[in-house]
């Protein structure tokens, strides 16, 4: 019953991914070189206190920059952020009850080639998870569409993590998306979708939407943030 939302629960959920989102976007501006993970972290907290219906947040931030960014869970630290980091920023809320959860990396700076190939392989990974959710797709399946696209590319031993996983009143619920997972998708479940790479010692990238299944496909309801690679910080 948890797993298969009501219209209305989907409605609160759209609201509540829509003020976590808000709150990244304003975020966005002010992180700089020489600000900190735990810094980021708070301008995000405060930022999302403004939303209407808020009641907290739906998990502790992850803010991970540099070499931190290769740990999935990753605790925002002290590390003040440089010029060519990668940022990830996992963040959600809990508004009327229910939670959000989205991610994105950026980068401090022009980006490397090796970046740039990383990112872009991430992304093809998570443009083709979206692609492909739908109902009767088994979720083993579907973590089989992102991994392909990451393992084609050479860095299939870096993808740690699984695929997703179901939201609502609780930030991780059933249905699990993974390689052992025996669900399937079905029309009302809300779940994330988000690959990614973690390359010790180097930093990491991973790209989170959660998408709602609909009768035909899904619909992505944490679209209030650019996937594309686009520096915070240009150099000049």
């Amino acid at each position: 019953m948890a797993e298969i939302k009501t219209r209305k629960e989907i409605e609160i959920m759209k609201r509540a991914a829509t003020a976590g989102s808000a709150a990244v976007a304003r975020a966005l501006p002010l992180i700089r070189p020489g600000r900190t993970e735990i810094w980021v972290a708070e301008q995000l907290e405060a930022f999302a206190k403004d939303s209407p219906g808020y009641e907290g947040l739906s998990f502790p931030p992850i803010i991970a920059s540099g070499p931190n960014g290769a740990q999935p869970h990753a605790v925002p630290s002290g590390r003040v952020l440089r010029e060519g980091d990668f940022i990830t920023v996992d963040f959600g809320v809990i508004a009327d009850g229910y939670c959000s959860d989205m991610t994105r990396t950026f980068l401090l700076g022009a980006a490397t080639e090796r970046q740039t190939f990383v990112y872009r392989t991430v992304l093809a990974a998570q443009t083709a998870g979206v692609r492909a959710a739908k109902p009767g797709i088994a979720c083993k399946a579907l973590d089989r569409v992102c991994r392909g696209v990451i393992e084609e590319a050479g860095l299939g031993e870096y993808f740690i993590h699984t695929t997703g996983h179901g939201v609502g009143t609780e930030v991780h619920e059933d249905p699990r998306i993974g390689k052992d997972s025996v669900a399937v998708l079905a029309p009302g479940m809300v779940v994330t979708i988000e690959p990614g790479v973690y390359i010790e010692g180097w930093g990491g990238v991973r790209i989170e939407d959660t998408v709602v299944i609909t009768k035909s496909g899904c619909e992505v309801i944490t679209a209030g943030v650019s996937k594309e690679l686009l520096p915070l910080y240009p150099l000049r």
